[in-house]
C-alpha cells in the first residue's frame, strides 16, 4: 500500500513539475497579463466617469457607462489569460449563454425595470428635484436609479417606485412645483367682483405662492345656493399642504371682515292647506 501511495504521489509530482515546465512561462505571462488588464481596466473605467461627468451626463449613467466598460476589459482580459494555458473559451461562451437565458427567463421582470431605468436616464422626463405624478403617486423625485426612483412627500415620506411602472405610463412633471385648485361659494346677494379681487389679493400677497406663474380665479359654476368662486395657483411641493391651508384659512377671514357672506345649502318648502268641507 505504501509503496502504491508513493508510485501515486510521484506520478502527481512528475506532472506537476511537468506542468510548469512546459507553461511556466505562460503561467507567469497570464499573471503578468492579468494584473496589468486589471489595471488598466480600473483607470479606463475612471477615465471614462471623470469624461462623462465632465460633459454633464447624469450621474447614474455615468457610473453605468464606466462599469459596463470596466467589465468587459475584464472580461477579455480573462479570455486572453485562459488562451495561454491553451483553454478554449467557447465551452465557457456557451455555457454561459445557455444560464444567462434562464437567468433572463426568471429574471425578465427585475431586468425590466432596469431597461425602464436606461430609458429614464437617456430621454430624461424628469431630473432629480421635479415633482412628478404617476399611477396616482406624486413626489418630488430624490433618487434615480436604474431598478427604481425614489420620491418624497411633504410628509417625510419615501415612495419607491419600480421603473417599469414609470415607463410606458401617463407621467405628468410639474418640475418644482405642484398647482392647487379650490373654490369657495358666496351669495348671490354678494359681489363677485369683490371677492374674487380679494382672493386675488391673498395670493399676490403670500410670498409662499408661486407668482412667475399668475394666480387665476374666477367665477366657476352657479350652484343652488351660491355662486362658486374658483381659484388656482402654483406652490412649492414640498409645503403643498401647508400653504393651501394658510391660504384657506386668509380667505375665510377676509371674507368675514368684509361681509361676503358665505351660504349653506337652503330649500324653500311651501305648504299647501287643503280646506275640507
Amino acid at each position: 500500500m505504501i509503496q502504491e501511495e508513493l508510485a501515486t504521489l510521484t506520478h502527481f509530482y512528475g506532472l506537476i513539475i511537468d506542468f510548469f515546465v512546459n507553461y511556466s512561462f505562460q503561467v507567469i505571462g497570464a499573471v503578468i497579463i492579468l494584473i496589468i488588464g486589471l489595471i488598466v481596466a480600473r483607470w479606463v473605467g475612471r477615465l471614462t466617469l471623470r469624461l462623462c461627468l465632465r460633459h454633464n451626463v447624469d450621474v447614474t449613467l455615468s457610473n453605468f457607462i464606466s462599469s459596463t466598460i470596466k467589465l468587459l476589459l475584464i472580461t477579455m482580459v480573462a479570455v486572453i489569460c485562459l488562451g495561454k494555458f491553451g483553454i478554449s473559451v467557447a465551452p465557457f461562451i456557451a455555457a454561459i449563454g445557455a444560464i444567462s437565458l434562464s437567468i433572463g427567463l426568471a429574471l425578465q421582470g427585475v431586468f425590466s425595470n432596469y431597461g425602464a431605468g436606461f430609458t429614464i436616464i437617456i430621454t430624461r422626463p424628469f431630473v432629480v428635484g421635479n415633482t412628478i405624478r404617476c399611477n396616482d403617486v406624486c413626489g418630488v423625485v430624490e433618487e434615480i436609479h436604474l431598478a427604481y426612483t425614489q420620491l418624497s412627500t411633504e410628509d417625510g415620506e419615501v415612495v419607491t417606485i419600480p421603473n417599469k411602472h414609470i415607463v410606458g405610463e401617463v407621467l405628468i412633471n410639474s418640475f418644482e412645483n405642484t398647482i392647487v385648485e379650490a373654490s369657495i361659494g358666496i351669495s348671490y346677494a354678494a359681489d363677485p367682483d369683490k371677492a374674487i379681487e380679494l382672493i386675488k389679493a391673498l395670493l399676490e400677497s403670500n410670498s409662499a405662492v408661486v407668482q412667475t406663474t399668475a394666480p387665476q380665479v374666477g367665477i366657476a359654476d352657479f350652484g343652488d345656493s351660491s355662486v362658486n368662486i374658483a381659484y388656482r395657483y402654483w406652490v412649492p411641493s414640498k409645503q403643498l399642504f401647508e400653504i393651501q391651508f394658510q391660504v384657506n384659512s386668509a380667505i375665510y377671514s377676509a371674507f368675514r371682515e368684509t361681509g361676503i357672506e358665505i351660504p349653506f345649502p337652503q330649500r324653500e318648502v311651501t305648504l299647501k292647506t287643503v280646506l275640507q268641507e
